[in-house]
């Protein structure tokens, strides 16, 4: 493992320093971007024949050990025998093993192609709708660092830079990472592969164990409305935007016909979505937000963490806002280390404690298909003293 030729450490550094001044917005954004990520199939399909993911705990930690790695590739200087490299040599190792042992199964190879799209998971969101988590560049130059971050990670985990979709400038990624929204997470997250609700579910769920504000359906929700899948809308601008959509699409034929999703997006450039049937969009149904499909589908708690994030996002703007918010995220980072309380609680004291440097454990947990979890109680179906409780909480 070595340093890409003419490594800049000064503004390698500047995009570290930029993380950790926008750390509580970045690492939210990293945390929907690996969301995205399970959607992507051949992805999918090397972590759940790991089995080191497929429960709450397994993810917990697993997902957590993830955390931490790039964690400390901000907290520490990027030189031969730093934690940040032993960390990077570690995962790259893992990769090499989790592509090996996929490749015995008959289920590919941990590819080029997908360690960019992983990369996607961690930077794309934010760069491509900043405005969605209150990030703003605080001094010149500071994206063109943290792309320039990126892209040096992307080389030392063994990523080629023929598809490193991190480029020479921000602007040029930004224009790489449209067109992997386009093309890949707006398809894939239209129609994702079997066990996708599963594996973004436990996971997030064992995320819920060291930050208790995750909401599991609302973190899908917004994941999809940042992918720009066809009906997630949130603001009035949205809703109006994407009726006009339709509106272009009937163009002249009865205001009851559906509109398919395949005609407001992308053809994907994957080839192995799942065959689905089409689902239809009808103008009537985005008259207002409460009665667009998707968010009349969420329950009321997660309407209510969807409205606290986009003011979040507005205070994270602010000076002071932005100060909270990163000791905020600082102190939670101290508690996933040193005291993940919650995580005792779920799976005992001893369990709960996360070593980056030792793999983590497997189960064999049944995978659970797609169709269970579309299952669920319908939002109608709350009580009113349900509601209340949700609120207060």
């Amino acid at each position: 493992m070595e340093l890409p030729e003419n490594f800049d450490e000064k503004l390698f550094n500047q995009g570290r320093r930029f993380f950790w001044d926008h750390s509580y917005a970045l690492s939210n954004s990293m945390l929907l971007g690996l969301v995205a990520v399970f959607a992507v199939p051949s992805i999918l399909r090397i972590l759940v024949s790991t089995r080191r993911s497929n429960s709450s705990y397994t993810a917990y930690k697993r997902y957590l050990s993830t955390h931490l790695h790039t964690m400390s590739w901000f907290e520490n200087e990027l030189k031969p025998g730093s934690i940040s490299w032993q960390s990077l040599y570690t995962v790259r190792t893992r990769h090499i093993k989790a592509g090996m042992a996929a490749k015995i199964k008959g289920l590919g190879v941990v590819s080029q192609r997908d360690v960019a799209l992983t990369q996607f998971g961690f930077l794309g969101f934010a760069l491509l709708k900043p405005d969605k988590f209150g990030v703003s560049q605080l001094q010149e130059g500071d994206w063109d660092a943290y792309v320039y971050f990126w892209k040096v990670i992307g080389h030392m985990i063994g990523l080629e830079d023929r598809y490193n979709i991190c480029r020479n400038s921000a602007e040029e990624t930004r224009q790489v990472c449209q067109m992997l929204l386009e093309r890949v997470y707006t398809p894939c997250l239209e129609n994702v592969p079997e066990y996708f609700e599963h594996a973004a579910r436990v996971m997030l769920d064992g995320m819920w164990s060291v930050n208790p504000t995750v909401d599991v359906d609302a973190m899908l929700y917004f994941t999809r409305y940042l992918a720009d899948v066809p009906g997630y809308v949130y603001t009035e601008t949205d809703r109006i935007t994407f009726q006009r959509k339709l509106a272009k699409q009937i163009d002249g034929k009865p205001l009851n016909t559906g509109v398919d999703s395949s005609l407001l997006m992308c053809k994907p450039a994957l080839e192995d979505l799942p065959s689905l049937l089409p689902r239809l969009h009808y103008l009537q149904d985005y008259n207002s937000l409460e009665t667009t499909p998707a968010y009349n589908r969420l329950f009321y708690k997660s309407k209510l963490k969807l409205a606290f994030a986009f003011v979040l996002s507005v205070l994270y703007t602010t000076y002071l806002g932005r100060i909270y918010f990163n000791l905020n995220y600082l102190y939670s980072l101290l508690l996933m280390k040193y005291f993940p309380y919650l995580a005792f609680i779920r799976f005992g004291v001893k369990e709960s404690f996360v070593n980056i440097f030792i793999e983590d454990p497997t189960d064999d947990t049944r995978l659970i298909p797609n169709s269970e979890y579309y299952k669920k109680k319908l939002p109608s179906e709350e009580s009113w003293y349900n509601k209340l409780l949700m609120t207060l909480w």
